[in-house]
């Protein structure tokens, strides 16, 4: 399976698409390989980005885009925002979806969302406030089934989970993890029945299964099982949040969601390699070989942590990490996108802005992350008086580099790959 981000802004615009391993030529109605899943990330591609007033805080891009407009994409599944902030959550960008789209679905942090809502661009039903993750609520956990890609085959799961920091004066400081596991098809020897007129087209969700639902809990599928909620043919793709308690999550597959627990909406899944970086023109790609011909293990899941303002390693992201993405085998953690650079204000202001590389370390290290990608590092034109103030220290790309190399067990640093990728440059991990 494989992971490709591309990077659409100088800033924090990303684009993840997750496929999973099997091979199918042909594109779905939204353009999107079966058993892709998509996230679109903190989308602002032009124009300034003002908080409250100009005079206040005023931000303009000085690195171009590298699309003009969302519509240059196919339809993502999910349009996650991080913040209710201007520069995370440009009204104008999103007003460029297409609010009667039966595919996408705006995931954003409570305040956000509500921001989201009263544009009144979108449908309520598909605009959804990201609940506090919790170990104890299975409600805190954003979940999108993947049916099989053929009958026979196991079905795969996304989730979704917002990790806040707790006493956070700013707002600013949180984590959000996305896991995948792909979807798989039937073992050849199982193929021999003739493929039903119902089965033939697993990998889109059905158009009119966009609101929530409620839905009993589904246990993660193990290679053997089926799945006991929506089955793929009718119900191919929607979202639901419910925590996980059972371990390893197996295949890889072709996705589309279907809710799994209590509330559903909609997506497609993605596959995903393990990193080892081969470069490209302007696609980087890691990969692995260590698979076994005769015996095939389950496919792990893929993991990413976005937090382009940081978040404290201790307590927030340990507890998620080990509640969460341990049961799932979700680690190494595959992609840590993170800024570098660390930014000050004054207490009276909020104190920390962006956490930077002490922060980034510390999570890279401790999650054994693959790969860091940084975030939110765009040398913007900014003006107004709440910049007046601003303390930035500035990492560069060999800087960062060699304190991971130190940091990591050791002193090689050989597990963790750091890049910068310039706008409209893509890296693709596969595993």
């Amino acid at each position: 399976m494989s992971l490709k981000i591309k990077h659409l802004n100088g800033d924090t615009t990303f684009l993840l698409t997750f496929s999973p391993t099997e091979q199918h030529p042909a594109l779905n109605r939204y353009g999107h390989p079966p058993g892709t899943f998509t996230v679109l990330v903190d989308p602002w591609l032009s124009g300034p980005s003002t908080m409250w007033h100009p005079k206040f805080l005023l931000s303009k891009h000085t690195v171009p885009s590298c699309i003009s407009n969302l519509s240059e994409i196919a339809e993502p599944n999910v349009v996650l925002v991080s913040q209710d902030k201007p520069d995370h959550c440009h009204e104008p960008t999103l007003r460029q979806l297409d609010p009667t789209s039966s595919l996408t679905n705006v995931l954003a942090m409570p305040a956000a969302a509500k921001k989201i809502r009263g544009m009144k661009h979108f449908h309520p039903s598909h605009v959804h406030a990201l609940p506090v993750y919790s170990s104890k609520d299975e409600d805190s956990i954003i979940r999108f089934y993947i049916p099989p890609l053929t009958p026979g085959g196991t079905s795969g799961e996304a989730t979704i989970a917002y990790v806040p920091a707790k006493m956070d004066v700013s707002g600013l400081h949180n984590a959000i993890g996305i896991t995948y596991r792909p979807p798989t098809a039937a073992p050849l020897r199982a193929q021999h029945t003739p493929p039903s007129s119902t089965c033939s087209n697993f990998s889109f969700p059905n158009p009119q299964q966009y609101q929530l639902n409620n839905m009993p809990p589904t246990p993660p599928d193990t290679p053997n099982q089926r799945p006991r909620s929506l089955s793929a043919s009718t119900n191919p793709s929607t979202l639901s949040t419910a925590s996980s308690t059972s371990p390893a999550l197996s295949q890889t597959s072709s996705v589309s969601t279907v809710p799994t627990t209590s509330h559903s909406l909609h997506a497609h899944s993605p596959s995903f390699h393990s990193p080892s970086f081969h470069t490209h023109t302007h696609t980087h790609s890691t990969s692995s070989t260590n698979s076994s011909r005769h015996h095939p293990r389950p496919a792990k899941t893929l993991s990413v942590i976005y937090s382009p303002h940081g978040v404290a390693y201790l307590p927030h992201v340990s507890h998620y990490a080990t509640t969460h993405l341990v049961p799932q085998a979700a680690l190494p953690l595959t992609t840590l996108i993170h800024g570098f650079d660390r930014v000050e204000n004054p207490w009276y202001m909020g104190g920390n802005v962006n956490a930077g590389l002490p922060g980034g370390v510390e999570i890279a290290k401790n999650l054994m992350a693959r790969c860091w990608i940084g975030a939110h590092d765009e040398d913007k034109e900014n003006s107004g008086v709440s910049v007046l103030q601003i303390r930035m220290r500035k990492y560069g790309l060999d800087e960062v580099r060699e304190l991971v190399r130190r940091r990591w067990n050791g002193g090689g640093g050989g597990g963790c790959d750091v890049r910068a990728l310039d706008c409209g440059e893509e890296l693709v991990m596969r595993s």
